[in-house]
């Protein structure tokens, strides 16, 4: 039986590293450790969808999660998917509203994350201050640079970069312009705003 040690990870961590190991290793027997009751019940989750059985005990703070295979769920019927590309539009360098902080933390674990998809966006278009993610000093150009490595298209909005002063600073991608971006989103199956 395999351990995952997950007990000093942030979410969304110890549930993409759960689904990494279930997907590589389908069929094994499984014990998580993780440091909170959210990412206790993220996993449950995850791993019941999955047709794992869990039981799950707690001591010291932590909680020890057993995820044992069992049948596969019931396939469900989806609707079909709207045909088209994916586009990803980033207005900002925070997601949601509220406190800034969250927000930057937010939208950087969603960058991240957007990496475990299955299929990833066809592209990730950037315009106000979300440019500043494409930029030097930006906390998410690892993500961004894997993301375009897997063939994700990276786009800046040029104004955008000049208002901020970040035209020579662009780190990945490259720079566009608003008809580009019209155009994208009109041709896209589905926009994603986070």
């Amino acid at each position: 039986m395999k351990i995952l040690d997950c007990r000093n990870q942030q979410c969304p961590a110890p549930v993409v590293e759960t689904r990494k190991l279930i997907l590589a290793e389908p069929g094994i027997a499984l014990t998580v450790l993780v440091g909170d009751d959210t990412a206790r019940q993220n996993i449950a989750r995850l791993a019941a969808s999955l047709g794992y059985q869990v039981a799950d005990t707690e001591a010291d703070g932590h909680f020890s999660l057993l995820l044992t295979p069992g049948s596969a769920p019931q396939a469900t019927t989806a609707p079909p998917a709207a045909p088209g590309r994916t586009v990803v539009y980033v207005g900002a360098d925070t997601m949601g509203t509220g406190n800034d902080e969250l927000g930057h933390i937010l939208l950087r674990n969603f960058l991240y994350t957007l990496n475990e998809l299955l299929v990833p966006p066809d592209a990730i278009l950037f315009v106000n201050s979300g440019v500043k993610l494409t930029s030097a000093g930006s906390e998410v150009i690892e993500a961004l640079e894997k993301l375009a490595c897997n063939g994700v298209d990276i786009a800046s909005c040029g104004l955008c970069l000049e208002f901020f002063g970040l035209k020579e600073q662009l780190k990945v991608g490259r720079a566009t312009n608003m008809l580009d971006i019209v155009e994208q989103m009109h041709q896209a199956g589905r926009v994603i705003r986070p």
